[in-house]
């Protein structure tokens, strides 16, 4: 690499992980997700249990190990705070703005590799997973890492690098799950189906499985062993096929979610699609399709397709797909450098004040219920009970660091306690009846301000006093009966 080339992809570097890391120290960690994670690696910590979820003091098997040791790793080098949270999904978007950078080398040139990298990196929904305390951005860099070491030993002389495949898909699976290595080869198939190149298989070292399952049975098999069929019942049944078959928030369960998702996440290079249809269409004739522009379609598409066809839509699912898009939309802007380097530098100065002028009051005041926290760390003395009506909001346990207990009607307990068998398997916080409350202890309420209505039909009011009111709920307190 020449030292131009270098000083530009440390530049890279290094405004990407400031653009990801810029004010993490004041981003509070937010519900209901970031909080499951970061609770859950706190109590692995502190149990000295390094190998097997927890959450609440239960066995949580919503996802694997790898990302909780990431976050235990952080919290071990700067202590459990908000910047340590968010430190690793910000290295693991430089790491995808690197690998990406270095795939369009591959593939193009070093013009081609510094847009898509730039792309990547400023696009609205890479930057924001960047800061987001979730597996995606760890996927990110081990799915597409199989299918970019794919195509690097597909058309080139060493395939041994097919290894490295297998490698970043047991690590893919050790961070998601069996999706990990089955889109990826999904992918993988459709491309060499297209292209009718068969005769390859036989050079993709299949003797690279057993690479594949070492990496995985090394959680894996120790998790089936020390908790058997509970692990299979709730990992596999429940996280990853019922997900597949019965939609988490049916409302977002429709054909259009991921298309519009799409011109979301891509913000603001989603006008490129547009732009190069009109451009086609004016010329009168299709795109030159090569193996390589078909490998990064196969590669984008089939990832919206497939989750598509899933019943559970999230978000954050088709983030893969930005990679081959960020690189076929840098070929495009190659012959319009001075409208790309016009919105990049726009964009970035408005990422800047996005974070300070939207997302940190947005989360502080909206997304996160570390105020309530706090004061119950200040007030709550050994002894007394924490007990929450509504929502239950992971945020104040771990910002607290008191046990909360979630009050219903013992016919709602019933109806909400896990059985294996659908989404309730999730509610494994501490659940009281509200006839059990007891009152020779000093109690203090969470009252979700949605059920502030509803706060009789529950509980006689009278005999609480009023503490504060907060974002998005109310604190009150009352005295144990002597």
């Amino acid at each position: 690499m020449k030292r131009d080339e270098a000083s530009t992809v440390l530049l890279l570097a290094a405004a990407s992980l400031c653009l990801y890391w810029l004010a993490n120290w004041m981003l509070p960690v937010t519900d209901p997700v970031e909080c499951n994670y970061v609770q859950t690696a706190k109590e692995m910590l502190e149990s000295g249990d390094y190998f097997s979820p927890r959450i609440f003091g239960n066995y949580w098997y919503d996802k694997p190990g790898f990302f909780y040791w990431e976050l235990i790793a952080a919290f071990r080098i700067f202590g459990i705070n908000d910047f340590a949270a968010r430190m690793f999904p910000g290295l693991f978007g430089v790491a995808g703005v690197l690998m990406t950078y270095f795939f369009a080398r591959h593939l193009y040139d070093v013009r081609t590799a510094f847009f898509s990298a730039a792309i990547l990196a400023t696009s609205f929904g890479y930057w924001l997973i960047s800061k987001t305390i979730i597996t995606d951005l760890t996927l990110f860099v081990f799915f597409n890492a199989v299918l970019v070491f794919f195509y690097l030993a597909y058309t080139g002389r060493n395939k041994r690098l097919y290894y490295l495949c297998y490698l970043f898909a047991g690590l893919a699976v050790l961070t998601k799950g069996p999706i990990g290595i089955l889109l990826p080869g999904l992918i993988i198939t459709v491309f060499l189906c297209f292209t009718r190149n068969f005769s390859e298989i036989k050079n993709m070292k299949p003797l690279g499985f057993l690479l594949f399952f070492a990496v995985v049975l090394a959680w894996y098999g120790p998790m089936t062993y020390l908790h058997g069929r509970d692990f299979i019942d709730n990992f596999l049944g429940v996280h990853n096929v019922l997900r597949a078959t019965v939609s988490e928030h049916p409302m977002w369960d429709v054909w259009w979610y991921y298309s519009v998702l799409f011109f979301i996440a891509f913000c603001p290079w989603c006008f490129t699609l547009p732009m190069a249809v009109r451009h086609y269409i004016k010329l009168r004739r299709w795109p030159e399709i090569d193996e390589t522009k078909l490998f990064l379609l196969v590669w984008a598409l089939v990832i919206n397709i497939f989750y598509q066809m899933m019943a559970t839509k999230y978000s954050t699912y088709t983030l893969p797909a930005l990679m081959p898009i960020a690189i076929l939309a840098a070929r495009f802007l190659l012959d319009r450098e001075i409208l790309f380097r016009r919105v990049l530098a726009v964009w970035l100065a408005l990422q800047v004040l996005l974070t300070f002028f939207v997302m940190l009051p947005f989360v502080r005041w909206k997304d996160s219920c570390w105020e309530t926290a706090q004061v119950l760390r200040e007030r709550v003395q050994p002894g007394d009970l924490v007990i929450n009506c509504g929502d239950y909001k992971v945020s104040i346990p771990y910002y607290s660091g008191v046990t909360m207990v979630q009050v219903e009607k013992p016919e709602v307990i019933e109806e909400k306690r896990p059985d294996g068998k659908s989404w309730n398997a999730k509610n494994v916080m501490p659940f009281m009846s509200i006839y059990e409350i007891p009152r020779d202890r000093r109690v203090y309420l969470v009252l979700n301000n949605r059920y502030y209505d509803q706060a009789d039909t529950f509980f006689n009011m009278s005999e609480w006093t009023f503490l504060g009111e907060f974002p998005r709920n109310r604190l009150y307190v009352r005295e144990a009966s002597r």
